[in-house]
């Protein structure tokens, strides 16, 4: 990172950024079975680790002052030793933003909420972050990590999050797209991360519940998670991840369930997701941002999970310009009634760049789904497409997108696959893929090479 200017960022960030880990904590090995090759994922075992409550520390229930507190000490206190696991008790316990360290699992017992206020002023100053895949400061995530190793999310609890005041930030008003193109300019000239401070009184850039930024070696498993201000579960430049055995609910404005971006070696399973929007989003950054970071998303499984809501079973793009490879969705099933468009939907512009390939999907029931069961569209722009210029134009490479016993009980269509005449879409394999009703066209096809399907 280059340095900072300014002396308070520069406190700032060697407070929040996590301290270097001294190796006590010990890893545990996960061997995932792909149709490619995926190296082993490592993530933290905290077994034998000390346990630190956070109310030796201080922790009041319902004072959310004390509370931040208590927990930012518990945390310091176990990555001071070498690594600990912050339990936090029984009960509901209002903070303000988490910053995680090296070697620190953050506990929920059973019947312990961890309630997150929804005042903006309580998640700065602002952080090292992202809004849409584009690098700038901004409102922290509710619970942050930052260049760490070897942490954990663990437990029978609830991480809950009040949205009295993000809920009233879900429109997108005048002010709001004013900053959108600020920003878009700010990263399209490669102006420095510094200097796109995006915290103000109209940009209402709402943060992500949980942020692993820069980390590895990351372990999220069994907790509750309900509401979210923007994307639920984040991933970003980060390796070795397993998110497993979550229930995560959020039904706000852009609530995916998990998006890993520019990650790589994450596996999601047994998971239960009710979403606002995609269940899982991969992501690998916007146009020159990414193109500066150039690390893909790759190596990505999701296997053995349940969708009772949202957009898409699995999502790739639109921010894909680092490009996405080696993804894997195996034993998945979407509830009927799930008001879901695709269950894969891959969609990018003449923006991104990037590319996708190495897509399998298999071994999915759903039941009515609104749109189709595969997507693919090349001209995906939303609210971007007036709002600001083309400034260099990429296309994006998709190609060996396999779907395999895949079925639904009715749609509009099986397959929409919209490439472009210049860079046509290729390899599309589609075996004992079946929908019991399709309302219209069965295929709707533009500049596709070698599709096939039996």
């Amino acid at each position: 990172m280059k340095i900072l200017k300014g002396i308070l960022i520069s406190l700032f960030i060697s407070c929040v950024s996590c301290s270097k880990p001294n190796n006590k904590i010990q890893t545990t090995t996960v061997i995932v079975e792909t149709p490619f090759s995926m190296p082993p994922i490592e993530i933290p075992d905290f077994n034998h680790s000390k346990q630190f409550d956070i109310t030796t520390f201080g922790a009041v229930k319902g004072n959310k002052e004390i509370n931040t507190k208590a927990i930012s000490e518990a945390i310091s206190k176990a990555n001071e030793i070498g690594g600990g696991v912050v339990v936090i008790p029984k009960g509901e316990w209002l903070t303000k933003t988490i910053h995680l360290k090296s070697n620190v699992n953050l506990h929920l017992n059973k019947d312990a909420v961890l309630l997150f206020s929804e005042a903006p002023e309580d998640y700065l100053p602002a952080v090292h972050t992202t809004w849409e895949g584009m690098e700038c400061y901004n409102y922290s995530p509710l619970i942050y990590a930052y260049k760490c190793k070897n942490i954990a999310i663990t437990g029978e609890g609830k991480l809950k999050a009040k949205m009295d005041v993000w809920k009233t930030w879900f429109p997108r008003p005048e002010p709001h797209m004013n900053s959108l193109k600020q920003l878009y300019n700010l990263a399209s000239y490669n102006k420095p991360v510094e200097e796109r401070q995006m915290v103000n009184d109209t940009a209402h850039f709402r943060p992500q519940f949980i942020q692993f930024n820069r980390s590895e070696n990351i372990l999220l498993e069994g907790v509750s998670i309900e509401n979210s201000p923007f994307w639920t579960i984040h991933p970003y430049l980060s390796k070795d991840v397993v998110i497993r055995n979550l229930n995560v609910y959020a039904h706000g404005h852009n609530n995916d369930g998990v998006d890993p971006e520019m990650s790589e070696n994450v596996l999601i399973e047994n998971c239960v997701f009710d979403q606002g929007d995609d269940a899982i989003a991969i992501k690998s950054g916007r146009n020159q941002d990414a193109w500066r970071l150039n690390t893909p998303s790759k190596n990505i499984v999701m296997r053995n999970c349940t969708m009772k809501n949202g957009h898409q079973l699995v999502a790739i793009g639109s921010e894909l310009s680092g490009g996405i490879e080696n993804v894997f969705v195996d034993n998945c099933n979407v509830n009927d009634g799930a008001k879901m468009f695709h269950l894969v939907f891959i969609k990018t512009n003449e923006r991104r760049g990037g590319y996708v390939k190495n897509v399998f999907v298999e071994n999915i029931k759903a039941g009515k789904i609104s749109k189709g069961v595969l997507g693919i569209e090349t001209d995906v722009l939303y609210q971007w497409r007036d709002l600001v210029p083309t400034i260099e134009r990429k296309l994006t490479p998709i190609s060996d997108v396999h779907l395999k016993n895949v079925s639904a009980t009715e749609t509009e269509y099986l397959s929409k696959i919209f490439g472009q005449a210049e860079l046509p879409i290729e390899n599309i394999f589609l075996n004992n893929v079946s929908v019991e009703n399709i309302l219209k066209e069965k295929h709707i096809h533009e500049n596709v090479i070698n599709f096939m399907e039996n």
